[in-house]
């Protein structure tokens, strides 16, 4: 059975001597606690040393990730006979066994038995390998040791994100403070000077004047033009002149002015951090920088959890970064999935239309995912790829601007097309001259009846019968005359009345005549039986 053992200086290869001492794993570690019983259970085969840091850093890289380095395959390859191949090889990570079986098909085993021998190789490391000192072996130790952690935390000292997400938190957190403190200074001295809140809405400048200024009486003899404008300056001293405010100490107006200083100091804080922020982005990330900008950059990479984390990410989970409560909230009630997070803040996303966002965050987040690769796992420096992704992205929103454009004048084209124009149309209205108004006169009424008489005499059989008839219409017509008579002196309304008798004495209507003819009919035939 052969060893393969991983040392800071190179690959061992051991020979088992007695494989029967390997049944009892249980007291294997007694045949390793003393060099001579190390030496006779165990025999160096083959040794390969590092030549330099490098290649030992590189393999103990493989030996971590699991994979199986040239240097390990070359050294097995060249050791192992065929006679060995038949034989088993005890590797102490069940990761690199497998991949040692899988590409150079050797009979391998890690159990518990094999962690057990290794742990004794380690103590009698010094004795098992000749002329290796136990002093060189622990300065190789902490060499690659200290290379090894590096290589975990990325360390570089261009690029550190870890700098970068520190420093966007802390400005978000600046930014709420220095919000809390404008708030309540302008809320504290609006008791003395209430106007003054309406006039200056800058935050850094209200905390200059308060402590230019002091109380508003000394408005008039203080030279405020180093902080405010000529026209702000002037409505401030003709607005202290007339103000409403209350009046306050001198121990309250020292109070103001220490909170006055905390605001100026944490503008000035926050500038320099920014300006931190912005040359760190440009020197770790100047790709991603170039195409949306320092701070959302800054915040992909911090909700990210870093550089290379962002950079694993595809472009469709960095369009939505950010977003992740509304995403998981329309998943759950079936509504439409966010267009875009934290990616929305960008200047590209910011200049398109509201039609055109979502496909111009699509656009910038594939850019986005190129950019983060470049910077995280490329060579090179600057913005190479940044500022020509850039430019795409502009032409595409050009593009689509166009778009939006040439679509809605068709739409407006094809509007014109198929619907027309309303026109209003003048109604003819009415005409007062045209109306006719029959005045009060009895002989027209006659006339009227007169002939609704010859009518009914020209249906009648015998000529006797219709003289009769006439003679009877004309006593109902003068009976009528007396009732609508008395009809007036009621209502007192002689107006009303002409239009009301010129409507009842019209014979155009179908109706009267309708209903006078058998009535007539009826008095015939009374007055004949009567005869």
């Amino acid at each position: 059975m052969l060893v393969l053992f991983e040392t800071p200086a190179g690959y061992a290869l051991f020979k088992m001597k007695d494989e029967s001492k390997l049944d009892d794993p249980d007291n294997i570690f007694t045949h390793f606690a003393t060099p001579e019983q190390a030496a006779k259970t165990l025999k160096l085969k083959a040794f390969s040393k590092f030549e330099n840091t490098t290649d030992a850093m590189s393999a103990v890289t493989a030996l971590v990730e699991g994979k199986l380095s040239k240097g390990l395959k070359k050294f097995l390859s060249a050791e192992l006979s065929e006679l060995d191949l038949k034989e088993k090889l005890a590797v102490g990570d069940s990761k690199l066994a497998a991949s040692i079986a899988k590409k150079m098909e050797i009979n391998v085993v890690s159990d518990s038995t094999t962690l057990e021998v290794m742990r004794g190789i380690r103590s009698q490391i010094t004795t098992l390998i000749s002329g290796l000192p136990e002093s060189d072996m622990n300065a190789m130790i902490l060499g690659l040791s200290h290379s090894l952690s590096r290589y975990k935390l990325k360390f570089s000292p261009d690029k550190v994100d870890t700098m970068i997400i520190q420093a966007i938190h802390l400005l978000d957190d600046l930014d709420k403070e220095l919000n809390t403190y404008a708030m309540r200074a302008k809320e504290w001295y609006g008791w003395h000077f209430p106007e003054m809140t309406k006039i200056i809405v800058d935050n850094l400048a209200y905390a200059k004047v308060i402590k230019a200024m002091g109380f508003r009486s000394n408005a008039a003899s203080v030279d405020l033009s180093s902080v405010l404008p000529e026209e702000l300056e002037k409505e401030v001293k003709d607005a202290a002149e007339i103000s409403m405010g209350t009046e306050i100490s001198d121990e309250d107006i020292d109070n103001i002015n220490h909170l006055a200083d905390q605001i100026i100091s944490i503008t000035e804080y926050r500038a320099q951090l920014y300006d931190y922020l912005k040359n760190r982005m440009a020197a770790i990330a100047p790709n991603l920088t170039c195409l949306v900008g320092e701070l959302v950059g800054a915040r992909l990479i911090a909700h990210a959890g870093s550089l290379l984390n962002l950079s694993k990410q595809p472009a469709s989970t960095i369009q939505i970064l950010g977003a992740e409560k509304a995403l998981f909230r329309a998943l759950k009630s079936k509504h439409d999935t966010p267009k875009y997070g934290l990616i929305y803040h960008a200047s590209l996303v910011g200049q398109a239309g509201p039609k055109i966002k979502g496909k111009v965050a699509r656009t910038v987040a594939t850019k986005c995912a190129l950019s983060v690769r470049v910077d995280a796992l490329g060579e090179t420096e600057g913005p190479t790829v940044g500022i020509e992704l850039r430019a795409k992205v502009e032409a595409r929103l050009r593009q689509l601007e166009g778009k939006a454009k040439t679509a809605a004048g068709s739409a407006t084209k094809n509007k014109k097309e198929g619907q027309k124009k309303f026109e209003f149309k003048q109604t003819k209205s009415f005409n007062a001259s045209t109306d006719v108004v029959m005045s009060e006169s009895t002989p027209k009424k006659r006339k009227a009846e007169d002939s609704d008489a010859e009518e009914a005499e020209a249906a009648a059989p015998t000529p006797s019968r219709s003289k009769k008839t006439v003679a009877k219409g004309d006593e109902e017509t003068e009976k009528k005359d007396d009732g609508e008579k008395k009809k007036k002196k009621k209502k007192k309304a002689a107006e009303d009345n002409v239009t009301e008798l010129a409507v009842v004495g019209t014979p155009t209507t179908p109706a009267n005549g309708s209903e006078e003819k058998p009535k007539k009919k009826k008095k015939k035939s009374k007055t004949a039986d009567d005869e």
